[in-house]
């Protein structure tokens, strides 16, 4: 006899995404309400900007209130909290930028400590810029830790991490490159560039692009959540990093757009901050990473080329 939608609902695994109104939480919601496995509670400060099948909780990333509860009994709580580095590095937004990582993983572990049932893992947002940006160097999670505030915020964000989860919970962190997407992140405006006819090579070209499909990127999320001999820190990126000038140019290619002038150095400088309200050394540098755990550990990627991946993400899509 057929369950009833009640029992189906009743049956299903709870993943808790905080931070989770955001470009890739809003994708890995989808991906897990698409899973007949996976229920979703979205805990962030703003709603999520389109509806889905998924419950949204508030909370003010500071105190400790209904938000807790939701994650009593849930299989995993994935921290993607963070305010966006798209932004000029002014004193302020470099604080914000730091406490919006280190005080909400923070919070997280007390709510943790106050549950009578706390998820058996906890899936931790890092970033693959902990390795800084070295010009020609291949990063893997062996490589040191860089210079400058990418790296500093990186380290804190994961020692903040290491105190609050409990000891008991499988420990995941996903130091993320550069995700491609559809709806959202850095690759609208790169998109953007293109169809102004500005498509060619940010500065020397040469600083290296550490990307991932976002499709790949839910896949390391539900493999995070789902295998227990994942534990520990990857570099989440696909294996073929490549450099602004290929990006651009498996771009234009993706977007049917022939030709794109170069954009100098001087020119990022002055428009970034002015025009574009965000920090220029995000287009001028860069890091070449691979993830030499996820080769070891056998992950396949359906995209692992940037070709591959920008084709999926603009195929019937008019130029």
């Amino acid at each position: 006899m057929p369950r009833s939608s009640e029992s189906k609902a009743e049956s299903k695994a709870k993943v808790v995404i905080v931070g989770g109104s955001g470009f890739l939480g809003l994708n890995l919601a989808r991906a897990l309400v698409n899973n007949d496995d996976y229920e979703v509670c979205i805990i962030s400060r703003h709603p999520p900007s389109v509806r889905g099948s998924w419950k949204y909780v508030h909370w003010d990333a500071q105190t400790l209130d209904a938000w807790t509860d939701e994650l009593d009994g849930a299989v995993a709580v994935v921290n993607l909290a963070g305010r966006s580095v798209d932004c000029i590095k002014t004193p302020d937004h470099c604080d914000e930028i730091l406490r919006s990582r280190v005080e909400t993983t923070q919070l997280i572990g007390r709510a943790l400590r106050k549950i009578k049932a706390p998820p058996p893992v906890w899936v931790q947002m890092s970033t693959a810029h902990i390795y800084g940006d070295p010009p020609e160097i291949l990063c893997t999670e062996d490589s040191s830790f860089g210079y400058g505030l990418a790296p500093f915020v990186g380290k804190a964000w994961e020692d903040a991490y290491h105190s609050a989860v409990l000891p008991e919970m499988r420990r995941v962190i996903l130091r993320t490159s550069f995700v491609l997407g559809r709806n959202g992140g850095a690759l609208r405006r790169m998109e953007l560039a293109v169809r102004l006819g500005l498509g060619g090579k940010i500065g020397s070209g040469k600083q290296g692009i550490s990307w991932l499909h976002e499709e790949d990127m839910n896949r390391l999320f539900l493999r995070a959540i789902r295998d227990e001999t994942m534990e520990g820190a990857y570099i989440a990126t696909a294996p073929n990093p490549v450099s602004n000038a290929e990006f651009m140019k498996a771009l234009r290619k993706a977007l049917g757009a022939p030709i794109g002038l170069p954009s100098p150095a001087w020119m990022i400088k002055l428009a970034a901050p002015l025009i574009l309200k965000t920090d220029p050394e995000l287009a001028l540098y860069g890091r070449y990473c691979i993830s030499r755990r996820l080769a070891e550990e056998g992950f396949e990627f359906k995209y692992p080329t940037v070709e591959s991946a920008l084709t999926a993400i603009y195929e019937g899509r008019a130029p």
